[in-house]
């Protein structure tokens, strides 16, 4: 039996915050969210497990699949979480990609785009500097017991914690990398899209926000190596931005480190971006249309009739 429960207090006479505002907020909100829990892993993984003596070194990282499941993992929650917390007001975007696929293919009011990107990038700036604050003691330990390249103090390691970079192996290319992002992206918002599609399987119960952090748990397990998974223009952007405050400044921007990549800042953008309108646009091709159609053919009367006929039980 359903019992209501009175709300504890009183909503605020701003009333202004049931429209775009309260949207934006719960953008905002939602993205602090996924970014504080998803940096906050990688935070654990790369600085505060090895700094508190949980690891065979203080920087002994990465060196078993183990470390990179926890990252995956503990994503995965954050984009759960973060989804629960906005996804009543807004529909929980989260994610500049979605917000511009939704804009392409479902409707969403282009009027709304900029606004919920410069939310959700504020939510993610907003969220990297709670993971700083809680974590800067074990990032300043990592960084000084290292001995890799430092830019400013702190190493590539500990930028890691933040915004993404690619594999060695891409030497510095831009189409490896760039390539990675619009693939995992497409994924993304393929799987959103199949989700969410009432016609199709969709999830029901409200557990849509954790079958997509299955979605992207499942993207960092098959496709995250190769240039960290970021899939979302907020969630690298914002965090960049921090870091850059921050002090690791040409890690951040342009997003360079000697001898490895160049100017990479870009790619976590564009690439996203171009990858959720592909995405979308190939499930619409081929399931989303498909559903459509066969959804107006049921609806069709038949030939001969005008209206559909009304049968009852009298004879």
């Amino acid at each position: 039996m359903a019992v209501e429960i009175p709300a504890i207090i009183k909503p605020s006479r701003l009333r202004a915050r049931g429209g775009l505002l309260g949207e934006c907020l719960a953008e905002f909100l939602g993205t602090f969210v996924l970014i504080s829990f998803g940096c906050g892993v990688v935070a654990m993984a790369v600085a505060a497990l090895p700094g508190s003596g949980r690891a065979a070194t203080p920087t002994t990282i990465f060196l078993a699949s183990g470390d990179w499941l926890l990252i995956t993992w503990g994503w995965a929650f954050a984009v759960v979480f973060g989804v629960y917390v906005g996804g009543g007001v807004s529909g929980a975007h989260l994610n500049p990609a979605v917000t511009l696929a939704m804009a392409v293919r479902r409707g969403f009011s282009w009027a709304k785009v900029v606004p919920f990107w410069f939310s959700q990038v504020v939510g993610a700036l907003t969220g990297a500097a709670l993971v700083y604050l809680v974590y800067h003691q074990a990032i300043h330990a990592y960084d000084a017991v290292s001995p890799a390249p430092k830019v400013n103090g702190h190493t590539n390691a500990t930028f890691s914690i933040f915004a993404t970079f690619p594999a060695p192996y891409f030497h510095g290319g831009i189409w490896g990398p760039l390539i990675d992002q619009i693939v995992g992206t497409a994924f993304l918002l393929m799987l959103i899209a199949a989700v969410i599609d009432m016609r199709n399987q969709a999830v029901k119960a409200n557990l849509g926000p954790l079958v997509v952090g299955f979605v992207v748990a499942a993207i960092g397990m098959s496709y995250g190596a190769n240039a960290g998974y970021a899939i979302n223009p907020a969630r690298d952007f914002g965090p960049r931005l921090f870091t850059y405050a921050a002090g690791w400044n040409s890690l951040a921007f342009p997003g360079s480190v000697s001898g490895s990549f160049s100017a990479y800042w870009w790619i976590p953008i564009v690439g996203p971006l171009i990858g959720g309108v592909v995405g979308i646009l190939v499930y619409d091709l081929f399931i989303g249309d498909v559903l459509l159609v066969r959804a107006e053919l049921q609806e069709l009367p038949e030939p001969g009739r005008t209206r559909p006929v009304v049968e009852t039980d009298e004879e």
